[in-house]
């Protein structure tokens, strides 16, 4: 399969030669199943069409893909881990969930994800070579987190930087109530971590979703999570990212029926010269939906942070309820946030609100902390883990909350 890019128009940094010449070396060897042949072969063609993003697209005009792109990273050799399987739970890679379980994935896989308009989602789908499927049946319960790590060795030193595409199709059934945790670590030498997590929520399902990055600081890191509501059913993301060189978290959910609640809660914590993005979407389609999001930034440093959130109402979606926050806390003079919130509204009977603040430490806070004996430094931690708290004390799984707790305890 040859193929061609326009380049028209187009910066050097946006051409994506290196992964059309990957894809033709990597297609010799993977998958046969046909799904995955034609989303590979359809996503290759629209990378090879719209290019990586540059500094005129709106959406990534504050996140310079530079970096990036002047490596030539080489596809890692390696399969998904499987996860403990908690007890109601279904488990398994993509390719034998595609053999067994075809019903339940060809409608979904990459059918919410937008890999026509997203270059690195487009990207990841060109790579799809096997994945994890998770299913919650009908009306089950599952008590015990569900945890997805991953956390890639260190490639040897002769060889290129490594980039490991992760894939999740995650759908729970009717009624099923389950906690997914995803948690990325990584070693300190450079490489790229892609992941795509799509989630599907039938009638009055609920599900707690935490993803952790803690990836060391060579790693490229770009997430997208994509979430389908329907009737009744309730979402919580809780999103913390705490490491990496440069990292873009896209988290979207599709509110597509009536009474479904979705809460999007985040923190990013960084210093010296790393870059945190993080873009959230919120889109109420239907009647009486709610939506909640709480994102907090820690920013030391010349690191570089960016939020851009967006709660689309469309004009069928009457009493809608929906609240934004965005609050960002600078540790130094040198440290940058560019925070957009946005509210896009086509209907009329609704409640929608959004704010965001941006801050140093208070100074009233360290003098008391001072006056109690209490050094500076201590006195600057105690002050920022409050800050930070507020976020992971929402997490419920308490193993993964004390150890976050301990994480931010050290500070930037």
């Amino acid at each position: 399969m040859l193929l061609e890019t326009k380049t028209a128009g187009r910066s050097a940094v946006q051409q994506p030669q290196h992964y059309l010449a990957e894809f033709e070396r990597f297609e010799r060897t993977a998958s046969g199943h046909p799904v995955l042949q034609r989303l590979r072969n359809a996503a290759i063609a629209r990378l090879a069409e719209i290019g990586l993003p540059g500094p005129r697209d709106e959406e990534w005009r504050f996140t310079n893909v530079a970096p990036l792109a002047a490596i030539p990273f080489a596809l890692a050799a390696e399969a998904p881990p499987l996860p403990k399987v908690p007890a109601g739970a279904v488990i398994c890679t993509l390719l034998e969930a595609l053999k067994r379980y075809p019903n339940l994935v060809e409608p979904h896989l990459a059918r919410h994800a937008d890999y026509k308009s997203h270059a690195f989602v487009a990207l990841n789908t060109a790579f799809l070579r096997d994945g994890l499927f998770v299913n919650i049946p009908k009306g089950v319960t599952v008590d015990q987190p569900i945890e997805l790590r991953f956390a890639p060795k260190a490639a040897d030193a002769t060889t290129a930087p490594p980039v490991h595409y992760r894939r999740n199709l995650v759908v729970l059934a009717e009624g099923s109530r389950a906690t997914l945790a995803e948690q990325f670590t990584g070693p300190e030498q450079a490489h790229f971590t892609n992941a795509v997590t799509e989630i599907v929520l039938g009638a009055g399902a609920a599900l707690d979703h935490y993803k952790v990055q803690r990836e060391e600081s060579g790693a490229f890191h770009f997430h997208a999570l994509q979430v389908r509501q329907e009737r009744g059913t309730n979402f919580a993301s809780h999103s913390i990212t705490l490491g990496g060189r440069w990292t873009r978290n896209d988290v979207n959910a599709v509110l597509g029926d009536e009474g479904c609640e979705c809460t999007l809660n985040g923190l990013y914590m960084v210093g010296g010269d790393r870059l945190v993005d993080n873009h959230t979407r919120i889109d109420h389609a239907r009647p009486r939906c709610a939506s909640h999001e709480l994102y907090k930034g820690i920013l030391d440093g010349s690191a570089h942070g960016v939020f851009n959130g967006k709660i689309f109402v469309h004009k069928d979606a009457q009493k809608t309820d929906a609240k934004q926050t965005n609050k960002t806390l600078l540790l130094s003079d040198d440290a940058v946030i560019d925070t957009k919130p946005q509210l896009e509204i086509y209907a009329d009977d609704v409640k929608c609100t959004h704010g965001a603040s941006i801050g140093q430490l208070d100074e009233e806070g360290l003098y008391y902390l001072r006056s109690r004996g209490i050094d500076a430094a201590s006195a600057r931690r105690l002050l920022t883990f409050a800050f930070a708290n507020d976020i992971i004390e929402r997490v419920k799984i308490e193993a993964l909350r004390d150890e976050l707790q301990r994480a931010i305890a050290g500070g930037v």
